[in-house]
């Protein structure tokens, strides 16, 4: 059930200071698509006119596929500089939470004294509250992963795209007494109408340096290689608590690779932190 009251401490953040800056691509995509009307209106101009259009649409759904491109707005796939300096890591969990895993996965954190950042879905942390404030109290932040991640999200328009997010917003500002400012897509796909509404809202989008693949890979070791060979300060690292695969002895995946990743980050001198440590508001950075 979607809470009714916003804490205090949980209100909205400011929007983002200024227009939406359109990125290089779409100023470009704009341009070409205007070239290609006046194109159009020429004797024989509309095949080729037809052709530019495609070719352009072509390059907008291939950038928006790429999960850590920079093409259609920015898109954070390493932490700053600073958190760089200071030898840190980012640890993010998406799909969650589960009843099942995020408690053990919470106790793993906790015996390696490490934070991590939760992507949530909004729908399944209202099914399960106490997680998400679970998670919260243990000092772990709670991001925004999108209301109900379904799969035709890239596919939606800027107002279903806003109200979707705003959606999860709000829910997640009340289970965990605080509003995100990070914005994670399902399966990282997007389309030119997100960025806007993310600037509108503050909200930074974050996809990852590394990931597991661990919701189709029930091997943990190859889980393990992908994240952990040539780790390094700044990465940010992608497993899921929810929709977890399970390996051959029955258990999920994230669960047998959690400790020894943990346990390279320890001997790699690095630390885990949350995106609330590592990031400042994108509105503030655009400010």
């Amino acid at each position: 059930m979607t809470p009714s009251v916003i804490p205090p401490d949980a209100r909205p953040l400011p929007a983002a200071a200024g227009r939406w800056p359109w990125p290089p691509l779409l100023q470009a995509s704009a341009a070409l698509h205007a070239g290609a009307t006046g194109l159009a209106l020429l004797p024989g101009g509309w095949p080729w006119s037809l052709a530019l259009l495609a070719g352009n649409h072509a390059v907008l759904t291939a950038t928006g596929l790429w999960p850590r491109s920079q093409g259609l707005g920015p898109n954070v796939t390493r932490l700053p500089a600073a958190s760089v300096a200071r030898r840190e890591v980012a640890l993010t969990l998406d799909d969650g939470p589960d009843p099942e895993v995020t408690p053990a996965v919470l106790d793993l954190l906790d015996r390696a004294g490490a934070k991590a950042t939760f992507f949530c879905i909004a729908e399944r942390a209202a099914a399960h509250p106490g997680l998400v404030r679970e998670a919260e109290r243990r000092g772990h932040a709670v991001q925004n992963h999108s209301h109900g991640h379904r799969h035709t999200f890239s596919l939606r328009g800027p107002r279903a795209l806003a109200a979707e997010i705003t959606r999860a917003q709000q829910v997640l500002a009340g289970l965990a007494g605080r509003t995100p400012h990070c914005f994670r897509a399902p399966a990282g796909l997007r389309n030119p109408f997100l960025d806007p509404v993310l600037h509108r809202l503050g909200l930074h989008l974050v996809s990852w340096t590394r990931r597991g693949f661990d919701t189709r890979e029930a091997d943990p070791a190859r889980v393990l290689q992908r994240l952990g060979d040539g780790l390094a300060a700044g990465d940010i690292l992608l497993l899921h608590d929810g929709h977890a695969r399970r390996g051959a002895d029955g258990r999920p995946v994230v669960l047998q690779v959690l400790p020894a990743l943990l346990q390279r980050c320890h001997d790699a001198g690095l630390t885990p932190v949350t995106l609330d440590h590592a990031l400042p508001p994108r509105h503030t950075l655009n400010a």
